[in-house]
């Protein structure tokens, strides 16, 4: 497709979801429901062909050279179908935002003033490798009536376009067009630049994936972006903390998966606490594979620890390798997070409430924990149903973006004939 074809065809696809975004704006919460629970049914009749499909992306990826991490976020299993097909259920169980008037309130002229919640309108995600963000995103948007545009990437082709099947089934079902979910097949990169300059067919972008891709995106978009950069998520272990829980939740937020933004990348103990922790902490790390990098410190309490450098703190590694600092004080701690961290999750572990209490009012990230793994920031553990990303901006939406934050509100007048006098 030669670049103006290209142009042409992005623009006929945002003109479809625009046109698209009014009927879906209007459906009621049981048409919305019903097309989520025929998607589900769907997805689970059409397990083994989307394994099949996913296997193809794999193979693919696997002969293209890509690395462990990006083959765990492009991986579906028999559960992770499930997974999606319940989490798209849960979204049709969850309370609809759309319409919902809140803060009505007399004003002395009589007119009653109060806010409706309404969608964004059209939404463009932008994501690599994972393909349940196809069902999560479509869900989503569709729940909280919005059209949207899923541009997936190249290596979750076949994947997508069995999932995009079972979406525009449900849509279809319910007597919903099925523009309102449209799954873009084409490759080709430079469709993503047209796509993140539609101002005035496309409300919001949404990208998903490395920092490079988000990089380019918030650069060169011409649409408001709901992003996060980076994950680096931090442990900080308390002098206070209870030593098993502690070992149980730092091993559960690396090595549960290595692959997510919400895996710890950098723990941070308390000196008083280390020589009890850590040494324990360590040993179970290496057997599960875990390359460690730690400050001097925890070099001398721990034999065979790599020196960690600078960078190692900056570092998102998706990897099997964490960084380890002891530090003096919580106050340390919560330095290092405000100079390292990327504002995504933060947790402490441990048993003094006004140490909790200070983490949770002081360190700035869009999810901050006490007593448990970082693992959890997550929309479906959250109770959302489903996220469309985690957003570590602090204007409009932060966090794991459900159903409320992607829609808005509007003023809402009523009145009886008043007139507003000099």
């Amino acid at each position: 497709m030669t670049p103006e074809a290209l142009k042409i065809h992005i623009e006929g696809i945002g003109q479809v979801a625009r046109a698209a975004s009014r009927p879906i704006a209007r459906a009621s919460t049981a048409a919305k429901n019903r097309a989520l629970q025929l998607a589900a049914a769907a997805l689970r009749r059409d397990q083994a062909a989307l394994l099949e499909a996913n296997q193809a992306d794999l193979a693919a990826a696997r002969g293209a050279g890509q690395d462990a991490a990006f083959l765990d976020r492009l991986a579906l299993s028999a559960a992770s179908i499930e997974s999606m097909a319940t989490g798209l259920e849960q979204i049709a169980n969850l309370q609809d935002p759309v319409g919902e008037v809140t803060g009505l309130a007399r004003r002395p002229s009589g007119i009653e003033v109060g806010r409706m919640r309404v969608p964004l309108g059209v939404i463009a995600i932008i994501y690599e490798a994972r393909p349940n963000v196809t069902a999560d995103a479509a869900g989503l948007c569709l729940k909280s009536g919005n059209a949207c545009i899923l541009r997936g990437g190249s290596e979750a082709l076949r994947s997508n376009q069995i999932i995009a099947r079972a979406m525009h089934e449900g849509l279809q079902g319910a007597d919903l067009p099925k523009s309102v979910i449209q799954v873009l097949d084409i490759t080709d990169r430079a469709a993503v630049g047209e796509l993140i300059t539609l101002k005035g067919l496309v409300d919001v972008i949404v990208p998903r994936g490395g920092k490079s891709l988000i990089d380019r995106i918030s650069h060169d978009a011409r649409i408001p972006v709901i992003k996060h950069l980076d994950g680096v998520c931090h442990t900080y272990i308390d002098a206070s903390a209870d030593v098993e829980m502690a070992i149980r939740v730092a091993d559960n937020a690396k090595t549960q998966r290595y692959g997510t933004c919400n895996t710890m990348e950098t723990l941070l103990v308390h000196r008083a606490i280390a020589a009890t922790v850590l040494p324990s902490l360590c040993a179970l790390y290496r057997e599960k594979g875990v390359e460690l990098r730690g400050d001097d410190a925890v070099q001398r309490l721990v034999g065979g620890i790599k020196p960690a450098q600078e960078a190692d703190w900056y570092a998102e590694y998706l990897a099997p390798i964490l960084a380890i600092r002891i530090v003096p004080s919580l106050d340390a701690a919560m330095d290092h997070i405000a100079r390292y961290g990327s504002q995504h999750t933060d947790a402490i572990i441990t048993n003094d409430w006004n140490h909790a209490n200070r983490f949770l009012r002081e360190v700035d990230s869009s999810s901050v924990m006490v007593n448990t793994s970082t693992r959890f920031a997550d929309g479906f553990e959250y109770g959302l149903g489903a996220e469309i990303g985690i957003s570590t901006d602090k204007l409009h939406a932060r966090g794991p973006v459900g159903l409320e934050g992607l829609t808005s509100q509007k003023f809402v007048v009523l009145g009886n004939g008043q007139i507003r006098g000099g």
